[in-house]
């Protein structure tokens, strides 16, 4: 932990607070910020710090973009259409600039770690005003002074760091649940993946920081955690005194007050039957667990470098299954990798029917420049991969559907998470499973965990009656 690069940060948040309400002053209004995610969990927990920090200057939230005077775009890069959504919505900016020449418009995230887009940028979006990675977040306040100061486009990308600063303001968007990360960056280098080389290597927090932020969440009202990193299962390597992903599960677990504890990412490599037992014997970990298998064909797991084969995956599950019969497994599935034959696609259909997901994320592979698969032969024609994605997917609703319905009739703890979007007169919430729930209540309950009688399923969700 560097509390100086800390004291630092919070020194330029004074900073920019005082020019912030020096234009505020002459505008006759407060500056409104507008933060839009895009991406992962990671991206979003990296948003509320963002989000934290422009609060602490002295910006309020605004609704639209349309009325901010600062947006902050947080972008990922894991696919192709991520970038194209994030270029699009830049000519729409360009827009609200020209009305408002004041307007700050500000990238950040994994898509600025890549040359190819930083140059882009340069040339064809130069009215963007601060340009900066996913190493250096916390010197948010920092940049804006120097954009204040400067007048001029300020670029600021790490290639890598080892620094993880803590005690940061955060802004978090639910109240009863939050994100924390336990370790930034990425050793695997599936050959398919651009996130070692725009989140960098591995680098765990402290234990103990990481306890004393979860303690302070709780006592702020934190009902349940999402532990964060690229692959959770590789925690610890390298801390000293040396301590695994388990062994810190157990630890959270000792914290009173928290009724809740989730964690992702995780890599099938790497997880232990340790944690299998940790799991199985914890009342606060819920019974969910989302484990990428990517293809079901072991030539490609070869391909892809993910150290693990089609029958050790299915091992892993029947495993993780014997200790917790009610435990809800998802998925990541790729679609169109190079080289993939409909036997291979045969294979990975062969594993969800074996496995049983309750739910997968499934895309159709896209080649990221610079990544080993990019310039393998045997890219898959588009028809062909549709063809083959439309199989699985159908497979996938299929197995999920008879899955998710397995709870039908029982009666669940589910943590209340907001008004229903199509019915004010019902809520939505989640079981420990993960699974939707909607039902009739009152939303004095948004916050809390109530026991709810899963009365029907329909598909993907269930409907529910309060006890």
């Amino acid at each position: 932990m560097n509390a100086e690069e800390t004291r630092k940060q919070y020194d330029f948040m004074s900073k920019a607070s005082e020019i912030l309400k020096k234009k505020s002053e002459s505008l006759g209004r407060p500056m409104k910020y507008f933060v839009q995610t895009f991406g992962c969990q990671m991206n979003e927990r990296d948003s509320e710090k963002l989000a934290g920090i422009l609060e602490k200057i002295g910006y309020l939230k605004a609704e639209t973009e349309e009325e901010a005077d600062i947006i902050l775009y947080n972008t990922c890069t894991v696919r192709d259409n991520a970038d194209q959504r994030v270029f699009g919505r830049l000519g729409v900016l360009k827009g609200l600039k020209d009305k408002n020449p004041e307007l700050l418009i500000c990238l950040c995230g994994c898509m600025m770690q890549e040359d190819i887009v930083i140059e882009k940028i340069k040339q064809s979006y130069r009215y963007v005003d601060l340009i900066f990675g996913t190493h250096n977040i916390f010197k948010l306040a920092e940049l804006l002074v120097s954009r204040f100061e400067s007048g001029a486009q300020i670029i600021d990308i790490w290639k890598d760091t080892k620094e993880i600063i803590e005690d940061l303001p955060v802004q978090r968007k639910y109240s009863f649940k939050s994100g924390v990360n336990i370790m930034f960056g990425c050793n695997n280098f599936c050959s398919y993946c651009i996130v070692p080389y725009v989140r960098g290597r591995e680098r765990s927090r402290d234990p103990k920081d990481i306890i004393r932020e979860i303690e302070r969440l709780v006592a702020d009202g934190v009902k349940e955690v999402m532990l964060l990193g690229q692959n959770v299962n590789s925690y610890g390597k390298g801390l000293e005194p040396a301590i695994t992903f388990p062994e810190l599960l157990r630890e959270v677990e000792k914290i009173e007050g928290l009724e809740r504890i989730r964690f992702m990412s995780n890599h099938p490599k790497d997880l232990s039957d340790e944690l299998i037992e940790v799991m199985a014997g914890s009342k606060k970990i819920c019974r969910h667990i989302h484990l990428a298998m990517q293809s079901g064909s072991s030539r490609l797991l070869e391909k892809m470098n993910r150290r693990y084969t089609k029958e050790d995956f299915l091992k892993i599950v029947q495993k993780m299954r014997d200790a917790m019969p009610d435990l809800a497994v998802t998925t990541d599935i790729i679609v169109g990798f190079p080289g993939e034959t409909h036997e291979d696609v045969d294979e990975t259909i062969d594993v969800i029917k074996k496995a049983r997901f309750d739910g997968a994320f499934t895309f159709i592979y896209s080649k990221r420049t610079g990544t080993p698969a990019a310039s393998m032969p045997d890219q898959v024609d588009p028809e062909t991969v549709h063809v083959e994605f439309d199989r699985v997917l159908k497979t996938v609703q299929d197995v999920s559907k008879e899955q998710v319905k397995r709870f039908e009739g029982q009666t669940m703890s589910v943590l209340v998470e907001s008004v229903n979007e199509k019915d004010p007169s019902m809520l939505t919430g989640r079981i420990s499973q993960n699974h939707v729930v909607h039902f009739k209540g009152d939303p004095s309950l948004i916050g809390s965990i109530v026991d709810v009688h899963l009365d029907q399923c329909l598909g993907f969700y269930y409907l529910g009656t309060l006890l």
